[in-house]
């Protein structure tokens, strides 16, 4: 079963974090990514550019039309995301909530309903 993992923030909330303490923040989920790279389970771990750098693309006339950011109507959102294959919810859940800032903020958890074929 796969599972989506969902981080959500912001730059006020990076700003928070002592910039001391960012060196060692990093190591965990360095930690974390090594751990579950190990098992198998965990498929990739991306991290997202600033909202600043996003871009909405839609396709006027046939060619695509760019521009700035997107819809944001929260104050945070998606930082990273890793995508998961694990045996069972409950091991996604397990995985979840050992995620470095678990403790601090919630993992959101997304179960996978299709998966486009690989090209052979």
């Amino acid at each position: 079963m796969k599972y989506l993992l969902m981080i959500y923030g912001n730059q006020e909330k990076w700003g928070e974090v002592p910039q001391e303490t960012w060196p060692e923040e990093i190591a965990k989920q360095d930690a974390w990514n090594r751990k579950y790279q190990e098992t198998g389970e965990l498929i990739g771990a991306y991290g997202l550019a600033d909202a600043v750098n996003a871009r909405l693309v839609r396709r006027e006339g046939g060619a695509p039309a760019v521009t700035d950011g997107p819809y944001l109507e929260t104050k945070e959102y998606v930082a990273s995301f890793y995508l998961l294959d694990v045996e069972s919810e409950e091991r996604a859940l397990e995985m979840a909530a050992d995620m470095p800032w678990a403790d601090r903020d919630p993992v959101e958890l997304w179960p996978i309903l299709h998966e486009a074929p690989a090209v052979p």
